[in-house]
């Protein structure tokens, strides 16, 4: 059987691609910056800050907690978000890698 696109690169540049792709929906980063913002865990309030319907909003932190960017914990008949922490940290570090590669290209040829 043949070989997949994801096989034909790193371990890094697919963890890249797959970060960046659940990252590129600005509603995603909206609930990221809203959770950071309040510095706590958020259990509802996501639909009337954000402006979505819940369905949409709920498939949303569906991709940020399946690249475990946040967790949730359930408290009665909700979900509370939050960052986890450690998670952030590793995605920093993996991005600031790969932004802060020497780009000096002495062979102008552009």
């Amino acid at each position: 059987m043949g070989l997949t696109k994801t096989e034909k690169f790193t371990d890094t540049q697919n963890n890249i691609a797959q970060i960046a792709k659940v990252l590129g929906h600005p509603a995603r980063i909206a609930i990221l910056q809203h959770i950071i913002k309040i510095d706590q865990c958020i259990c509802g309030d996501l639909v009337d800050e954000i402006g979505l319907a819940q369905p949409t909003i709920s498939q949303h932190l569906k991709e940020l907690k399946n690249i475990g960017i946040i967790k949730g914990n359930i408290e009665g008949t909700s979900v509370c978000y939050c960052i986890n922490q450690e998670k952030w940290t590793d995605i920093t570090t993996l991005f600031t890698s790969f932004l802060n590669q020497n780009t000096n290209n002495t062979n102008s040829c552009c």
